[in-house]
């Protein structure tokens, strides 16, 4: 694991709810932390399925999860959340929502995505809100790096995307200037994902007054 990561894990009691959803849904849809060290790990095997898999790094409490992935019956969507009372949640809104394709892991993402995939084996790449890290002295934390794009341009495939969103102005210019000036990726800032639904989180952020950021850049052939 990297020494340096892009999260910090925080507390872990459940609510009730939170519980129950756990109970009921975890041993299907939650992948064991320890699952990643088995030799020869395959994430189709964690689906049961082949199928186009998309990423999904820091999926929070589910709300954009759910409904992006029940509309998209047909992909595989792995989801990347350290914070197990948002796991616990997102598995309650997965069963309101009958999206049966994702799987929930809680290890390190950037670890995980170059040992697990295979190049060109991504689909489609989500990151919507990704801890901003504001102070000065932890920009090092922040996911979004030249080294951390040069790692997803080589696990994407030709013409997938990478969506991002953020409500930090600042963290959105550090993006752009990031994969701008990545050869692998053509793209920018584009108008709000229309199928990305308006989670509480984004909802806080425009009542403080931050205005949301969405970037779609596409993995650029290498033909």
């Amino acid at each position: 694991m990297r020494e340096v990561l892009s999260y910090s894990r925080r507390g872990s009691r459940f609510t009730p709810s939170q519980q129950e959803s756990w109970d009921a849904h975890h041993e299907k849809w939650v992948i064991p932390d320890e699952a990643v060290d088995v030799p020869g790990v395959s994430v189709a095997d964690w689906f049961g399925r082949e199928a186009p898999v998309i990423v999904e790094i820091g999926s929070g409490i589910g709300e954009a999860t759910a409904a992006l992935a029940a509309a998209r019956p047909e992909v595989n969507v792995l989801a990347f959340e350290v914070w197990r009372p948002g796991v616990a949640h997102t598995l309650g809104l997965l069963a309101e929502a009958g999206a049966d394709n994702v799987r929930l892991i809680s290890v390190d993402a950037v670890w995980s995505l170059e040992h697990l995939f295979e190049p060109g084996q991504i689909h489609d790449l989500w990151t919507f809100f990704p801890d901003p890290w504001p102070k000065k002295r932890h920009h090092k934390r922040r996911l979004v790096t030249p080294g951390f794009a040069a790692l997803v341009a080589s696990r994407l495939r030709p013409g997938g995307s990478w969506r991002l969103a953020t409500d930090w102005a600042e963290y959105a210019e550090q993006m752009q200037v990031v994969l701008d000036a990545a050869p692998e990726f053509s793209g920018g800032q584009v108008e709000r994902w229309a199928d990305r639904p308006v989670t509480k989180f984004e909802r806080k952020g425009v009542e403080v007054g931050r205005d949301i950021t969405d970037l779609e850049y596409v993995r650029v052939s290498d033909g």
